[in-house]
């Protein structure tokens, strides 16, 4: 909750009174008495109906659960001699929780004799029952099984409890009000400090050290003439943060739900058989709208209110934030800024840019049942339900029935790219957050669990075994929870993915104050139109690779690796160059004018080969050869450890004909994209480079088949060639390399790789231990390492730079959807980020909150917890 223009500077917590009465000049704030209290105070400076409040500090309590109690004869004088009370809890973020609240305190005999004349002896004791459960059971720590004999509701329900009470504890229920709030209070406070408290906390981000407040409120009596009840209203619906009366009442008069017109109940449903709200107390209706709006414009929030109705008059008992889902976070944040209640600013940082996940994806319903066979590593948000398949063929035949299915690998390959655009979802037993399939996941935006070793795999059998045993065979259903890296069995209720006018308003507006680029990392032209769709400022990495895997173009490019000499291979490349111009053409078209940074040709050739001995045979067959020649040439291309072998720049070198004839159909796409939009500048790019030596021996063909290309066809272009830096000698070397290239990428997947000497596909099943031991912070695949890979890049900007002042610098590694390493990558000096077209709106959202935190010197994190 923002401050108001009202609130008095912070008071050091050393200084906070043990207690004091909440006023509008009381001294009070969010670090000495909560939130809460704090909030209780605002209320009252508004001039709402707020009844009388005391609010005890931080110290105070802690001093509390130390056996030091303040002066409750002055707590309890601060109230009318027959009030009864109630204590809730106060800490400084309401996400941090805290004790359940008191009811009824003061409570006793008299209190009972003395509400009998106007509750009646039913109402009266059951008041009474229920406050002396409550207090049993939560401050005098007994076993709710004390009271299992006593006939729930009966006559004598009441005398059965209290005896039941003093059997237990060998003295007769408190009767003293004052006895019982200090009770309250010293349960409440012990309650904080406990160990299992504690733990609760600080795994929701608390400090150790975390203080808890208390405030002691005078409860309204909810009886009387006329329209009496409690409940809680607010102004707009959780789900969708659309403007909604929503809430619940219960009228004490009539026992019923009863809102107002058109309002819908959060936990009960309305009796139609009576009367709303609105018709029985239209006035108490009206006021508690009014002051709902008020605290909305005042405390510059969307507010839930919690009331109690007595004659018709409303009280206010407490106003907390609106719960909300990540669509209603949105939807919120942006009609306050447009309503003028906050800037547009303060909306960007209200919502976590990591929820934005949860509106481009299905999620699992939050309240449906989970029948968990599994789990993970959440590789790639969102929930998908569909079949078992265990091949990519299985996952096209499925598709093309119109099926949705899950495909299920022990790890994927570039092969399997195929089956993936197929299926609705992707599960693994083997890698980790940077693996293949789950880097297509997120490029495809695909829900996708890799590493999920604790399942059984039978891929021969098209069985998976889960976690208790259970056996499930292809054709099954199971879903998979991308964002939770939980498999279950069957289909739950889903929630559909929620794009909307404010989604993209927000986005708008973060646009126009974030200073670093975003771009999109994206292999094909499904990708392109995801990335256009997500206002990407271009492509950052576009991985051809993938492009030859198509079962039309793979046999050629068998073909290709099976020729012995350059001219044969020249020959069969020919033959991919005009399908090659076609994917960059359409890339270019689609990305209209933006730049569109294509990556060489990069993994080993092996990838490319069968393994099989049936795949062996086919490809003989394909290429009229004996089966012992296929093998001979698989065996020969063998390599001990493949990504560090032959692949990317060392194959431009040593095969240079491939990279000849992606340059030719590089320019000769630009030449024919250009005709048709605005012109087209290609961004060239050189994967795997360690050293200048190989930048120079690469850039010159590249630019010899630029003049070739220009001369055939008589007319000029322009383009730009860089280095992806992905071997920690790149980036050490960066001064060395920088003069011969337009820019440098940090590839920071395998830079990440290399760096550590840890497979990132191997990483998944050891790493939760790693980070559990506090070896590794986090997973540095997943965020980035800004010591030791940070330290690299660092260096590899300085001396990049340093060389070559006009040089665009930039990452392309997943981390660049990251908020906190686009953090890094702000100050590091870097131009722009690049990352899966699914993770552009939220790096979108976390550069401008960076940009505006390094403006206000408040962290979005802070943001969101003011």
């Amino acid at each position: 909750m923002q401050k108001d223009d009202q609130d008095m500077a912070q008071t050091p917590q050393n200084e906070a009174p043990d207690s004091v009465l909440i006023t509008p000049v009381a001294p009070i704030a969010n670090s000495t008495h909560g939130g809460r209290a704090k909030c209780l105070q605002r209320l009252v400076r508004l001039d709402l109906p707020v009844p009388r409040t005391v609010a005890l500090s931080f110290q105070a309590v802690h001093g509390i659960a130390q056996g030091e109690m303040p002066d409750m004869a002055a707590i309890v004088e601060a109230f009318p001699a027959d009030a009864l009370l109630c204590v809730r809890p106060s800490s400084q973020d309401p996400d941090w929780g805290g004790p359940g609240a008191i009811l009824n305190i003061g409570m006793n005999d008299a209190r009972y004799v003395d509400l009998c004349d106007s509750l009646g002896r039913d109402g009266a004791a059951a008041l009474y029952l229920r406050f002396v459960q409550s207090y049993a059971v939560h401050v005098a720590r007994l076993d709710p099984d004390v009271f299992d004999d006593v006939e729930d509701g009966g006559p004598d329900a009441l005398s059965e409890v209290l005896h039941a009470y003093e059997a237990e504890t060998d003295e007769p229920f408190p009767q003293d009000p004052a006895e019982q709030l200090a009770a309250v209070l010293r349960s409440m406070a012990r309650a904080w400090e406990g160990t299992s408290a504690r733990l609760l906390r600080q795994a929701k981000g608390a400090p150790a050290d975390a203080g808890l407040g208390l405030v002691v409120q005078e409860m309204v009596p909810g009886f009387g003439q006329g329209e009496c009840g409690s409940g809680v209203l607010q102004l707009v619906n959780t789900k969708t943060g659309q403007p909604q009366i929503t809430g619940r009442y219960l009228s004490q008069s009539q026992g019923r739900d009863a809102l107002g017109a058109g309002a819908e109940a959060l936990f009960l449903e309305r009796d139609p058989r009576g009367p709303s709200l609105e018709d029985s107390a239209p006035e108490a209706f009206a006021d508690l709208k009014s002051h709902a709006r008020l605290m909305r414009q005042r405390l510059r929030e969307e507010m839930q209110v919690e009331f109690v109705i007595v004659s018709g008059a409303v009280h206010i008992l407490d106003g907390v934030r609106v719960t909300r889902s990540a669509q209603a976070a949105v939807r919120i944040a942006v009609a306050l800024a447009e309503d003028g209640i906050i800037p547009r600013a303060e909306a960007i940082m209200r919502v976590d840019a990591h929820i934005l996940t949860e509106l481009l994806h299905r999620q699992v319903a939050p309240d449906a049942t989970r029948d968990v066979i599994g789990h993970g590593i959440a590789a790639s948000p969102g929930a998908a339900t569909g079949r078992l398949v265990f091949t990519a063929a299985e996952a096209q035949a499925s598709a093309a029935r119109g099926e949705p299915c899950i495909l299920v690998r022990r790890e994927t390959s570039p092969e399997d790219v195929r089956g993936m655009h197929a299926a609705v979802g992707v599960l693994t037993e083997r890698g980790g957050i940077t693996s293949h399939a789950a880097v297509i996941g997120r490029g495809l935006g695909l829900p996708c669990i890799v590493g999920a070793s604790n399942l059984k795999f039978h891929s021969k059998r098209k069985q998976l075994v889960a976690t208790d045993g259970r056996v499930l065979t292809r054709g099954d259903t199971i879903t998979i929870d991308g964002s939770s890296g939980e498999v279950l069995a069957g289909q739950p209720e889903m929630l559909e993915a929620a794009e909307d006018g404010a989604f993209q308003t927000l986005l708008t507006w973060a646009d126009e104050v974030r200073d670093i680029g975003i771009r999109a990392n994206a292999d094909t032209p499904e990708d392109a139109e995801t990335a256009r769709k997500f206002n990407a400022q271009g492509i950052g990495l576009c991985r051809t690779e993938h492009m030859f895997f198509d079962p039309g173009r793979l046999t050629v490019m068998r073909e290709m690796i099976f020729a012995e000499t350059s001219e044969g291979r020249a020959a069969v490349l020919a033959r991919l160059l005009p399908m090659q111009r076609e994917d960059f053409f359409a890339l270019f078209r689609i990305m209209e004018g933006l730049p569109v940074c294509i990556r060489l040709f990069d993994p080993p050739l092996h990838e490319f080969l069968p393994t099989s001995k049936s795949g062996q045979r086919e490809l003989s067959e394909a290429l009229g050869i004996p089966v012992s020649d296929v093998t001979r040439r698989v065996e020969e291309m063998e390599e001990y450890n493949p990504m560090l072998g032959l692949r990317g720049v060392r194959l431009g070198v040593t095969v240079p004909e491939i990279y000849d004839m992606q340059a030719r159909a590089i320019f000769e796409a630009t030449l024919d994209a250009s005709k048709e939009g605005d012109p087209v500048v290609p961004e060239i790019m050189i994967p795997l480079v360690s050293a200048k030596r190989e930048v120079e021996l690469v850039k010159a063909r590249i630019d010899a088949v630029a003049l070739a290309v220009k001369a055939e066809r008589g007319e000029d272009f322009t383009y730009r060639l860089g280095v992806m830096v992905e071997t920690p000698r790149a980036a050490l070397r960066a001064g060395e390399i920088s003069p011969h290239t337009a820019f440098l990428s940090f590839g920071t997947n395998d830079l990440t790789q290399m760096t550590y000497g840890m497979s990132r596909d191997d990483a998944g099943r050891f790493m939760s231990a790693y980070v559990n031991q506090g070896v590794f912070p986090e997973d540095p695949f997943h965020v980035l390492d800004t010591d030791g890979v940070g330290e690299l890049l660092k260096l590899g900007v300085q001396r990049g730079r340093a060389e070559n002042p006009d040089i665009t610098l930039s990452i392309c590694g997943e981390h660049g959807g990251n908020p906190e390493s686009i953090a890094f990558c702000r100050e590091a000096g870097f131009d722009y980020v690049s990352c899966s077209p699914f993770r552009v709106p939220v790096a979108r959202l976390a550069a401008a909150q960076l940009a505006i935190s390094s403006q206000t010197g408040k962290s979005p994190r802070e943001s969101l917890k003011s």
